[in-house]
């Protein structure tokens, strides 16, 4: 019998070890998988290279694992706003090391990674900082810059639903990262609001199918959860 769903955050990252390359779901705080953040945080591993739209906000998720020193680069598309502060004194100190990749750029990379493409050619970045030392091209009268796709040893995402099979369904825009990071990374741990029978949910509307989720774990919503929800 099939059964992906594990008891707790904490024993469902617990193979995660330093030096590990961590593809993490959400934009901003919408589909953040905080608690497996957490669990990660209390595991003590260091070194992590952390892929993620942005470099955290406030105190919580990613911006907590930087606060506690876990992060040694960051691969991101959007580093700096008013409540990224820890991000920022790590930069400045040269604690971290960061990745700046453009948003449209960082969700191709990491399709061509979940659907197994060797690399791809984008015309984002072309002329700029972001395409110095890398190879360009000109197709049919338009220039690309050659990228390498972004795979990751693990992912951690938020789905609203799941079943044992590890397919799954996302609240609104808490699907943003998700579904593609899934793809492209060798384990996919996915924290759910609650996991259903077998048969629930209807595979027509399935957005992530069990096969690129190895690990399922049921985490009730805060309640500051509910009401942002609400």
């Amino acid at each position: 019998m099939i059964d992906k769903s594990f008891v707790s955050a904490e024993a469902a990252v617990a193979d995660i070890t330093d030096g590990a390359a961590v593809m993490i779901g959400g934009f901003g705080t919408a589909g953040m998988p905080e608690e497996l953040i957490d669990a990660l945080i209390a595991r003590g591993v260091r070194d992590l290279t952390i892929i993620n739209n942005n470099a955290g906000n406030g105190e919580s998720g990613v911006a907590a694992l930087i606060r506690e020193g876990r992060v040694r680069k960051i691969i991101c598309s959007f580093p700096r706003q008013s409540d990224s502060h820890h991000f920022d004194a790590a930069f400045r100190a040269g604690k971290i090391e960061l990745e700046l990749v453009p948003q449209g750029n960082l969700a191709a990379r990491i399709q061509a990674a979940g659907a197994g493409l060797g690399a791809i050619f984008t015309p984002t970045g072309y002329g700029t900082l972001l395409a110095e030392g890398k190879e360009t091209r000109e197709i049919d009268g338009v220039h690309y810059v050659f990228e390498h796709p972004i795979c990751a040893d693990f992912a951690l995402i938020k789905a609203q639903r799941g079943d044992r099979w590890g397919n799954l369904v996302y609240r609104k825009t808490a699907r943003n990262f998700g579904p593609i990071m899934a793809m492209a990374a060798k384990i996919t741990i996915a924290q759910v609001t609650e996991i259903v029978p077998l048969g629930e949910i209807d595979p027509e509307v399935v957005v992530t199918p069990g096969i690129f989720v190895q690990r399922v774990v049921a985490i009730a919503p805060s309640a500051t959860n509910l009401e942002q929800a609400a």
